[in-house]
């Protein structure tokens, strides 16, 4: 994507992030417990432009723990594939880092975001912005151990501190950052109320490096907005993507024509056809089960069924009934009656 069409959204094209090129300015975020290897696949393969790994420990790397191990495990067909990395330790980030470049990854994102309990009490995610000095260390010492583009996602602010998320993205930017993603909320948000596009708008306004605009991007239109109101270069799908990796492909025809057709194959009134919907499901499934084993892969697809389904007639008894599946037949099964 030329500079000039940066923000655009008439525009759909290619960009960069240091030497990677994305085909198209759609990002799927990083989600704990969603975006594994099956369901960044099934994204990519609907249009997303760019994928986000589940973020990982430096620590637990460190560790050589088995569980994170296979958090990190990346398939030919994702590429270009973000791996996100979190921690506050500057010496043991960089030092991670510099240990799994070997790895098939395009690009190491850096966790400064993440509001649960858990990560933020250990000075992690999130609680980072309450240290821009720390940040500043941590960013410029990564991109120092490493040669692939490293970019930071971040959220505006932290309850109860005052969060210049300006100067914090010219600090990222001057660290050696090749790319920033917002979302536009705060800490003590979560996930509600709604995202802050002018906070968006002024950090793009402030760094020459692209930012990626994150927060309340459900449809072709809501992006169309946030490139309008931000100037920003990418919009990330974090949440909406969940039962809807569909909506990749609705970003690229929206983009391409203007307007979501309403064609077979495509979302109408935002659903997949009920023959669409169930071999999506399936597929999901298998290639869950591929990768995880039946038990563990099944149980895992319950949320991601009751995600599909949402919505749709009888959705909470779809819910309770896969709630109880155990195998690929049940699950089967229990589709056919859909």
């Amino acid at each position: 994507m030329s500079q000039s069409q940066m923000g655009n959204p008439d525009m759909r094209g290619k960009w960069k992030i240091g030497n990677v090129e994305v085909e198209n300015p759609f990002v799927l975020a990083p989600m704990a417990g969603v975006t594994d290897l099956p369901f960044r696949r099934l994204c990519r393969e609907q249009g997303a432009g760019l994928v986000c790994m589940e973020m990982v420990s430096a620590k637990a790397i460190s560790y050589h723990n088995k569980n994170t191990a296979a958090l990190m495990r990346i398939h030919s067909s994702e590429h270009p594939v973000s791996l996100q990395l979190f921690g506050s330790d500057p010496e043991l980030m960089a030092e991670v880092a510099g240990t799994i470049e070997e790895q098939p990854f395009d690009i190491l994102d850096l966790n400064m975001g993440c509001p649960v309990p858990k990560v933020v009490n250990n000075g992690e995610g999130s609680a980072l912005l309450k240290d821009p000095e720390r940040i500043s260390r941590i960013v410029r010492r990564v991109s120092r151990a490493v040669k692939k583009p490293v970019t930071v996602k971040m959220r505006i602010g932290f309850e109860g501190f005052p969060v210049d998320i300006v100067d914090i993205a010219k600090r990222v930017e001057d660290a050696g950052a090749a790319a920033i993603a917002v979302h536009g909320r705060t800490r003590q948000q979560y996930y509600s109320g709604s995202a802050n596009r002018e906070a968006i708008r002024r950090v793009k306004e402030a760094v020459e490096i692209p930012v990626i605009g994150n927060g309340d991007v459900d449809s072709p239109e809501k992006a169309a907005d946030m490139f309008r109101e931000t100037g920003c270069d990418a919009v990330m799908i974090g949440r909406a993507a969940r039962g809807n990796p569909w909506i990749f492909r609705d970003l690229n025809l929206y983009f391409e024509a203007g307007e979501c057709p309403g064609t077979k194959g495509s979302f109408a009134g935002g659903r997949p056809s009920g023959e669409e919907l169930q071999r999506m499901i399936l597929r999901h499934a298998k290639m869950l089960i591929e990768e995880k084993g039946e038990y563990t892969g099944i149980r895992e697809m319950r949320k991601h069924v009751a995600w599909y389904t949402a919505g749709m007639p009888h959705s909470a008894g779809l819910r309770r009934e896969s709630n109880q599946i155990s195998s690929y037949e049940e699950l089967e099964r229990m589709l056919d009656r859909l």
